[in-house]
């Protein structure tokens, strides 16, 4: 079988222009304080073309007329860093991991070198001194500059005739499709997440403050081998819940109230999204269950909507539509725009690398896609926020639910609850 991370730099090389060279760079941890430094987290882009988990490499990507070569920059140890940190990963194991040739594994201090080389005479790979340079351009705000800008200064001062572009929407584009090896480890991903949720479940009525459950998550996808939380997770009870990223998850419990979750467990770097709202005191009061099958059957007859062709749009008015509908049954709206003072966000967003995924939301829904689909109803003044969230594959005739494992129905929850 071919390497994963060979067959995904395959699928980049064929996007983009012949006579190119693509420059990533995994990304170091942010400072923290003094001496200490935030979690380091790979960038994304390079992950899902190397596999590779570690800080201060470079990935560089030549594509000529006919042939091209992946190169991999890396950090050598230093005896400082034996000492106090330990071995860097190996040439080697980079080989092994990224499926490149382990000649074309480098040393970071030769990267310049490297590249001067490639400009003035092709490397002597036979092939065409570049005219693009492709970057990852992605911005975390408008006003900020790309960091490539600043990783690869080097190039863009000494080499200005190369024309710059942006490879983060080809590999957006990629990324949208997940292969057999990422549905893996995203099912894996949501299988520990689940394994959390019950441990919540176990825990609810006996905690008095939203982190202790929020640690009690925590706790169990750590023991189930996960890599940590895939985002800051959401306990927020009662009115908490109406606040759509409430994350403080500090206040004491109340037994009338729901506590709304939205969380998931990292696992090689894939994360699942699940959300669920249960009663603190383990059963639902009939408003709370009025407004909870409201929610769950949008959270149901979406899933039955989705299938390849199906436009985001499409799938968010039919949503919507739906919640309107439901809510004006109950009086709680009398007009179907008045909706959007209790629902304020979109039906679902992609899913893999990142919890909300790169990709195309103008194109329609195709199989191999992930998303998910979270209605919600968020009532400020009845202190009921609600939402459901399951994670979906797209198929090849229309979805499969990879969190169908995680309990939603009302009897369900309370049956579960009432035994602990």
């Amino acid at each position: 079988m071919e390497n994963i991370f060979m067959q995904n730099r395959k699928n980049l090389i064929e996007r983009i222009e012949d006579e190119s060279v693509v420059v990533l760079c995994s990304g170091e941890p942010a400072h923290k304080t003094t001496d200490q430094f935030h979690q380091y987290i790979p960038n994304r882009n390079f992950y899902y073309l190397t596999g590779l988990n570690e800080p201060n490499m470079k990935l560089m990507i030549v594509k000529g007329k006919t042939k091209s070569f992946s190169f991999i920059f890396i950090e050598e140890t230093t005896e400082y860093m034996r000492q106090w940190l330990g071995e860097n990963i190996s040439k080697e194991e980079v080989s092994k991991i990224a499926g490149i040739d382990l000649s074309k594994i480098h040393y970071l201090d030769k990267f310049e070198q490297f590249f001067r080389s490639l400009m003035t005479y092709g490397r002597g790979l036979g092939v065409a001194v570049p005219k693009n340079l492709y970057m990852d351009l992605y911005r975390v705000k408008p006003t900020k500059e790309p960091i490539a800008h600043t990783q690869f200064k080097f190039v863009l001062e000494t080499y200005q005739e190369l024309s710059k572009k942006n490879v983060n929407k080809h590999i957006s584009y990629l990324r949208m499709f997940k292969s057999e090896f990422e549905i893996k480890k995203l099912q894996k991903a949501i299988d520990i997440t689940e394994k959390g949720l019950y441990r919540i479940m176990d825990s609810i009525k006996s905690r008095r403050n939203e982190f202790q459950l929020e640690a009690d998550f925590i706790h169990q996808i750590k023991l189930e081998g996960s890599f940590g939380c895939s985002f800051d997770t959401i306990a927020a009870s009662g009115k908490n819940a109406t606040v759509l990223h409430y994350e403080d998850n500090n206040s004491d419990l109340s037994t009338e109230d729901l506590i709304l979750f939205d969380l998931g467990a990292l696992h090689s770097n894939y994360g699942a999204d699940i959300s669920r709202t249960y009663p603190i005191n383990g059963k639902y009061s009939e408003r709370q269950k009025i407004i909870y099958e409201i929610v769950l059957k949008v959270n149901k007859e979406s899933i039955k909507f989705v299938k390849p062709g199906i436009t985001w749009k499409e799938l968010n008015k039919f949503a919507k539509d739906l919640l309107a509908n439901e809510c004006k049954k109950i009086g709680l709206i009398k007009d179907e725009l008045d909706i959007s003072k209790y629902y304020y966000h979109s039906i679902g967003h992609f899913l893999g690398l990142d919890v909300h995924d790169v990709g195309h939301y103008e194109l329609p829904l195709a199989e191999g896609m992930v998303i998910t689909i979270e209605p919600g109803l968020y009532i400020s003044e009845e202190g009921i926020g609600i939402r459901i969230e399951d994670d979906i594959l797209i198929t090849k005739n229309g979805s499969k639910t990879l969190s169908k494992n995680i309990i939603k129905e009302v009897k369900e929850i309370e049956e579960y609850l009432s035994k602990t």
